[in-house]
C-alpha cells in the first residue's frame, strides 16, 4: 500500500509541476518571442507562461527544502521581474511554518483542491459496448480541441478562445498523449494524461453536453490508466476541486485524496 506522506506528495507536485512546464515549453516552441519559461529553484518548478495565466504559478514550495525567506524572495523574483503575480500551489505537508510565512509576506488563499492518488494496477480491457477510446495523432488536433473545448465551456462560453489556445497547447506537448471517446462512432469527451518518474497525472477530461451520461468519462479514464500501466506507471493522479462531483467521481474509481491543497497568491511588489 502507498500512503500518503511525505515522499508521496513529492512525487505528485513534481508531475504536476512537469505538466505544468510543459506547457511553457509547448508554448515557447510555437511563439518564441511569447516569453513562456521555467525553472528549478530548491526543488520547486517555476512556471511563467503568461501574465497571470492559470499556467502561470509553481509547484512543490517547501517540499524539497525549508521554506526561508530567502528562498521565497528567489520564486517570488521569478514571477515580479517578468510583470505577474507570484502564485504558489502549496501541499500541506510543506508544515505550518511555510504557510505563516506566506501569510506574513501578504500571500491570499485563491484556491483550495484535493489531490488524489490511486495505485495503478493492470486493467481489464474496456467492454463499454459502443464507447471506444483511442489515442488520437497531432493530425486530429483540430477534432480534439473542438471536442475538449465544447464540453469545458458548455457552461462558460466566455472561456472559449482560451481553452481553444489551451487545448492546443496540450496536443502539442511532448509525451502527453491526448485520448478521445466516442460512442457509437461519434466523438463525444477528450481527456489527456502526462507521465513523469512513474505518475500519471489525468488532466483536461470533459465530455460535450448532449453526450453526457453514456459512459464516455468512465472508459476515458479506465483508458488512461490501461495506457499508464502499459507505459511503466505505477500510481495515477488527479486533482479535483473539493467536494466537486470530479472528487466524487475519482473516488468511485477507487482514488483517495492525499491531502487537500492551498494555492497562494501575491501581487508583485
Amino acid at each position: 500500500m502507498t500512503f500518503a506522506n511525505l515522499a508521496l506528495a513529492r512525487r505528485l507536485e513534481r508531475a504536476e509541476g512537469y505538466a505544468c512546464s510543459q506547457f511553457a515549453v509547448a508554448r515557447n516552441r510555437v511563439s518564441p518571442k511569447s516569453g513562456s519559461c521555467w525553472e528549478e529553484r530548491g526543488g520547486a518548478l517555476l512556471t511563467f507562461d503568461g501574465v497571470d495565466a492559470p499556467t502561470t504559478q509553481s509547484f512543490g514550495l517547501g517540499l524539497f527544502q525549508d521554506l526561508t525567506v530567502a528562498a521565497l524572495e528567489e520564486a517570488e523574483a521569478f514571477f515580479f521581474i517578468r510583470g505577474t503575480s507570484a502564485v504558489h500551489e502549496v501541499c500541506p505537508l510543506a508544515g505550518p511554518a511555510a504557510m505563516k510565512l506566506l501569510c506574513d509576506r501578504g500571500y491570499m488563499p485563491v484556491e483550495v483542491s484535493n489531490v488524489l492518488y490511486l495505485q495503478i494496477t493492470e486493467r481489464a480491457a474496456n467492454s463499454a459496448g459502443s464507447v471506444r477510446v483511442r489515442v488520437v495523432d497531432t493530425s486530429e488536433g483540430a477534432l480534439w480541441t473542438d471536442v475538449s473545448t465544447r464540453g469545458w465551456t458548455h457552461e462558460h462560453p466566455e472561456l472559449e478562445e482560451f481553452m481553444r489556445q489551451t487545448c492546443g497547447l496540450l496536443i502539442s506537448r511532448e509525451g502527453s498523449p491526448c485520448f478521445l471517446a466516442e460512442v457509437d462512432g461519434q466523438p463525444g469527451a477528450a481527456g489527456a494524461l502526462v507521465i513523469d518518474e512513474g505518475v500519471a497525472l489525468l488532466a483536461g477530461a470533459a465530455t460535450v453536453p448532449e453526450l453526457r451520461r453514456r459512459g464516455l468519462q468512465t472508459a476515458l479514464l479506465e483508458a488512461r490508466l490501461r495506457y499508464a500501466h502499459e507505459h511503466g506507471c505505477d500510481l495515477g493522479m488527479m486533482v479535483a476541486e473539493a467536494g466537486s462531483n470530479s472528487q466524487r467521481n475519482a473516488e468511485r474509481q477507487g482514488f483517495r485524496v492525499a491531502y487537500t491543497r492551498i494555492k497562494w497568491r501575491s501581487e508583485s511588489k
